[in-house]
């Protein structure tokens, strides 16, 4: 039993949006095959590719009011002071913005950075250009959520790349929604920013890798200590 589990374990789950797209791959995979064997074998490779670009792994997350995790896997792409987009109503102070670059092989399931009631969600169609260019925050299709929280509202932008063609969000205005929750995913390759108040210290530097629901990349106040985790 022992070998099985670790067998199990071993196995990081899929997300069931990647379903339809794994049996997509494997279906054209069959059919390529009887056209020119080899085909099927580099068909097999980019089934495997998709499997495991919606992977779907538990994550262990810090569960203190004061702390803001990571809303996404990848590289941190931006951290500094902007307006936030008109959409948020969050104003127009400069936040602190945090910016979390997924390429296409980072793991695609967008997390919550704090607990709080969803008080808005706006979506916006834009363009596709290079998630990673600054003006993409502004230029790019996005999917706009704002938290309420305990320490007050704060924003989450899913943005679509040059790749990305389909933005999903399956939270809802008004759901209550725990820190390191999934909310929502983006297919394929793109990028997650985070707006918050002023005063919130960043705790990431620029070209750091971010784990979703585990990396703490904010903090309110200027504590520096220990917190429980809760597994997800």
């Amino acid at each position: 039993m022992h070998i099985l589990t670790s067998i199990r374990n071993a196995f990081v789950p899929i997300h069931r949006a990647g379903y339809p797209f794994i049996a997509v791959f494997f279906g054209a995979s069959v059919v390529l095959g009887l056209l020119w064997q080899p085909l099927f074998w580099i068909g097999l490779i980019l089934t495997a590719w998709c499997a495991y670009f919606f992977r779907d792994p538990e994550r262990i997350t810090p569960v203190a009011d004061h702390l803001v995790v990571s809303p996404a896997d990848g590289r941190v792409s931006l951290v500094g002071h902007v307006v936030p987009p008109v959409e948020l109503g969050l104003g127009a102070e400069p936040m602190l913005r945090v910016s979390i670059f997924m390429n296409v092989f980072n793991c695609h399931v967008n997390r919550a950075p704090m607990r709080g009631r969803i008080a808005r969600i706006l979506y916006r169609e834009g363009e596709f250009k290079n998630a990673e260019l600054d003006k993409a925050s502004e230029l790019n299709e996005r999917n706009c959520l704002v938290i309420d929280g305990p320490q007050g509202e704060i924003g989450v932008v899913q943005i679509a790349g040059l790749v990305a063609r389909r933005i999903i969000c399956w939270s809802v205005v008004e759901d209550r929604i725990e820190a390191g929750e999934r909310f929502g995913l983006i297919r394929f390759g793109s990028r997650l920013d985070v707006y918050l108040p002023g005063s919130v210290q960043p705790r990431v530097s620029e070209g750091q890798t971010a784990i979703a629901g585990e990396t703490v990349i904010a903090e309110y106040g200027d504590r520096l200590a220990t917190w429980p985790a809760r597994r997800d």
